[in-house]
């Protein structure tokens, strides 16, 4: 096990929340080298430069996939990163570029993993009558939110829920998951 700090780097789509909560966190097992988005008006690219992370942004619009990615990988080969944390990140990262990074690229996603994997989680947790929500954190493979689970947390579903109500309460538990697992995965 390396004394240092493991190298991370964060991709976003949108605000960041739990970007800003894994920074909160950083310390002897992590530092974030990159904050990087698919949508360079991304608001959480804001907060990351204003609390001195580097950031890169560029959109695949115009481009295509392959040549996003390209780019992607050399921004992070640059900032020396060694593992990936997706936050939000809202693109299917393609089979050849996770096969790059296979094993040190996790993901938080909102839901009890296997359930509802992919898109409007919390919707669909509701309307199957299930009794908690909540979120995983798993390893990015090449199937969609199919990779080993590395931690749960659970929200129960209340009387009168919406997909917002639940969502928020969610997001909580995904800000103190997120980074003590990947502590717990960096180290391991």
């Amino acid at each position: 096990m390396s004394t240092s700090p493991a190298k991370v780097a964060v991709l976003i789509s949108g605000r960041g929340s739990n970007m800003q909560a894994l920074a909160g966190e950083q310390g002897e097992a992590y530092r974030i080298v990159l904050v990087a988005s698919d949508r360079p008006e991304a608001a959480g690219l804001t907060w990351a430069r204003e609390h001195g992370l580097e950031s890169f942004a560029l959109s695949p619009k115009g481009i295509g996939k392959a040549a996003y990615e390209e780019a992607l990988d050399s921004a992070l080969r640059d900032a020396g990163a060694e593992w990936i944390a997706l936050a939000g990140y809202m693109r299917l990262l393609s089979d050849a570029f996770v096969a790059r990074w296979r094993g040190r690229i996790i993901n938080i996603h909102p839901s009890l993993l296997p359930k509802y994997k992919g898109l409007d989680t919390h919707a669909r947790a509701i309307a199957a009558g299930d009794a908690a929500g909540g979120c995983s954190v798993h390893v990015v493979t090449e199937e969609l939110d199919g990779g080993e689970v590395l931690g749960r947390a659970e929200v129960p579903i209340l009387p009168g829920e919406t997909p917002d109500s639940l969502a928020a309460r969610v997001l909580v538990e995904e800000h103190r998951l997120y980074p003590a697992t990947l502590k717990a995965f960096v180290r391991s």
